[in-house]
């Protein structure tokens, strides 16, 4: 092929993707490419998943401020994925009749009942300061076996999807690397760790549905 053909070939492409975009753009807000919405039930709660579709709506006040906290590092520590919007409602739609899927907010309770979203699972990262409460929370929320002598099973632990402020903030880290009995040093299995690290601060900045007091 010539360099002008691959010019030419190349620059029609690219009209013909940003057309397509734009067409797609000009009818809706997708949540992923060429998806509106779709309808969840995920721990008693039904929820349509979506974003605003309203082209002038603006980013919530609660995550309008660019000086919080600290930001994190994309990976967290060998073996725990960092996932996106994308995969997270992966997980989301697959955690309807997959147990061994939980979706889980690790802020503290105010947080979670002000604005979370949809389906989570409240876990604050508070509880891994203490040995007895982290143990309680993994067992009832996240498939880890308490044996008679007291040791844990790991065997059937669920992949924990984890989330909390956004990019600058420590909970999810604390949860799972730096808390006293974290995630990690009481030996929950890297590689069923999901970190999503854009946490509240990118899902509200994309317009997607949320729940609680301050919600919309």
């Amino acid at each position: 092929m010539s360099l002008l053909k691959k010019i030419l070939t190349t620059s029609m492409l690219t009209l013909f993707c940003f057309s397509y975009s734009q067409a797609e753009n000009d009818n809706y807000v997708p949540i992923v490419p060429g998806v509106k919405s779709v309808e969840i039930t995920l721990n008693n709660e039904t929820f349509t998943l979506s974003r605003v579709q309203d082209k002038k709506n603006k980013i919530i006040d609660l995550y309008s401020y660019t000086s919080f906290g600290v930001p994190q590092p994309m990976i967290l520590a060998k073996g725990v994925e960092t996932i996106g919007e994308v995969e997270l409602i992966d997980y989301m739609q697959k955690a309807q009749t997959d147990s061994s899927i939980a979706i889980i907010d690790t802020r503290t309770p105010g947080w979670y009942v002000r604005l979370r979203i949809p389906g989570a699972v409240s876990v604050p990262y508070t509880n891994f300061k203490y040995k007895d409460d982290a143990i309680d929370m993994m067992e009832d929320y996240m498939g880890v076996i308490v044996k008679d002598d007291g040791t844990l099973d790991f065997s059937k632990v669920k992949t924990v999807v984890l989330y909390c402020n956004g990019y600058w903030c420590g909970q999810t880290p604390t949860m799972v690397k730096y808390a006293k009995y974290s995630l990690l040093k009481i030996g929950f299995p890297a590689e069923k760790i999901k970190y999503y690290r854009g946490g509240m601060q990118a899902w509200t900045s994309l317009g997607y549905t949320v729940t609680g007091d301050a919600a919309k």
